[in-house]
């Protein structure tokens, strides 16, 4: 497998202009799949010259027509190269083919892109204020929405398509261009959409840019450069704190979409069976590689082993092993260095005193591929580190709570804000424990939240601004207050 190897840069697939390539590596096999362009700081500073002019001396901001049509015609190539994208995916990301029919590519495809094309016609770009008579002068007085610029895209591997199509929707739908770095770890499904906006649509050049890397910290001359308006990141908190560093001189507008460390909350009116017999699948769904995740479960101590039985028994069901097999759930970790990453958290959670129900190791069936078993640990304090930080692999942790107000207070002793679950026989009771959550997004009875007309984002140090909905296209827009003169 060759997947696009080539930037995209003012309109043109270009080589580096080091001519340095770096190897894409299939996480379930460790072999080459092949190579991407290396890009350099030169092409970097081409890609954003190139978004910079196009948003100052084009018409892409100004032509919702035109952005309409364009946008249908690389929603028509990409559904066209579906099948090819969903293989792609398997191969360079290591998620379970089973993914693919979900939030890997099915989900986005359907209204990543159409329902903000769809906001160009119905989205309030101008409303009428009341006159006013402020200092003796009658005027007429209206507020306008204008694109904000230049939008550098910083996008993470463990959904990639997922996120830079939702990325790219809200942008461009808004009338900004965009300079997007992929993750060096699955760069081929964004030079294909590079590829496609060059030779199958009206896009002109300069308003999408792909630059691809190997170097993480590219993205930071995205980040410092004064001619990009607003950083649209996705990734680990970490990075989103030197994001924010970075991006202070210039004084970027930033929308960091963050980590997370979501609880599950069982009350102790819940049908336990159905409520955890898919508990595993918060925690070790594409090995656990989510950022909105339900790694903490917190079950009511009078019902503790019951729960705690239930769960075992769901998390020794995970299958797992070769992502293009439809029967498993699991796959892979992106890489060598974050299967250690995990396995040291593993280790951590053991020495602090919590009790390893099941897993924790690296699964001797397999000579290659970066796996690690799924992982169950009991009787966690939620002071311990694997229950404050995020793991990013197929490990779950058991809490006791005492009561509602205790589940409360343990689901917000978290740095993080993200995303969480509640369940009760009484979903008022449920909703009113999920209203107390300091969360961006909350689940009431197994309720879903996802799609692209939902705000996604998170509180604490979980991100700033929202992907999505209403919230999520506003924030690519500046607000403009105009007044005049009454005739």
């Amino acid at each position: 497998m060759q997947g696009e190897a080539r930037l995209l840069i003012d309109g043109k697939l270009v080589e580096s202009s080091s001519g340095a390539t770096f190897d894409n590596i299939n996480p379930a096999t460790e072999e080459v799949l092949g190579s991407t362009a290396d890009a350099t700081r030169d092409d970097m500073d081409a890609a954003i010259a190139a978004a910079r002019r196009a948003f100052d001396t084009t018409d892409w901001s100004t032509n919702g027509g035109l952005r309409k049509r364009c946008l249908q015609q690389l929603q028509t190539a990409l559904e066209e190269e579906r099948e090819l994208i969903r293989e792609e995916l398997v191969a360079e990301v290591g998620t379970p083919v089973l993914m693919t029919y979900g939030p890997q590519l099915d989900a986005p495809l359907s209204d990543g892109l159409l329902w903000p094309m769809a906001q160009i016609d119905t989205f309030e770009w101008e409303r009428q204020l009341p006159n006013g008579d402020a200092f003796g002068m009658n005027s007429w007085r209206r507020v306008v929405k204008e694109p904000i610029g230049v939008v550098g895209a910083i996008t993470p591997w463990n959904y990639p398509f997922e996120i830079i199509i939702n990325k790219l929707g809200q942008a461009l739908a808004t009338g900004n261009t965009v300079v997007l770095k992929p993750a060096p770890d699955t760069p081929w499904n964004a030079t294909r959409i590079g590829r496609l906006i060059a030779e199958r649509t009206d896009i002109p050049p300069g308003v999408v840019n792909v630059v691809t890397s190997a170097d993480h910290l590219l993205g930071e001359q995205l980040v410092e450069d004064p001619r990009v308006d607003v950083i649209s990141f996705t990734g680990s908190t970490a990075t989103g704190r030197r994001i924010m560093e970075h991006g202070a001189p210039t004084l970027k507008r930033l929308f960091l979409e963050l980590g997370g460390k979501s609880a599950n909350i069982v009350l102790d009116d819940a049908d336990f069976t159905a409520a955890l017999a898919m508990a595993w699948a918060g925690v070790c769904t594409h090995a656990g590689q989510g950022c909105a995740m339900q790694t903490r479960l917190l079950l009511p101590r009078s019902r503790y082993d019951e729960g705690l039985e239930i769960v075992k028994t769901g998390f020794e069901s995970v299958t797992y092993g070769d992502p293009t097999d439809a029967n498993n759930f699991m796959g892979p970790l992106i890489s060598a260095k974050q299967r250690e990453r995990v396995l040291g958290y593993i280790k951590k959670g053991v020495d602090e005193g919590a009790r390893l129900v099941l897993g924790g190791n690296r699964p001797g069936q397999f000579d290659k591929g970066f796996f690690v078993e799924p992982t169950l640990f009991a009787d966690v304090d939620n002071s311990m580190t694997i229950a404050q930080e995020e793991i990013f692999g197929p490990v779950g942790v058991v809490i006791a709570y005492e009561d509602d107000d205790d589940a409360v207070r343990i689901a917000n002793d978290s740095p993080y804000g993200l995303s969480g679950a509640v369940t009760s026989a009484s979903e008022e009771r449920a909703l009113s424990v999920a209203r107390r959550i300091r969360s961006g997004t909350m689940s009431v009875n197994g309720g879903v939240w996802y799609g692209a007309e939902s705000p996604f984002g998170g509180y604490k140090a979980s991100g700033l601004g929202r992907q999505n909905g209403i919230e999520g296209f506003e924030q690519y827009l500046e607000t403009k207050a105009i007044a005049g003169p009454l005739a």
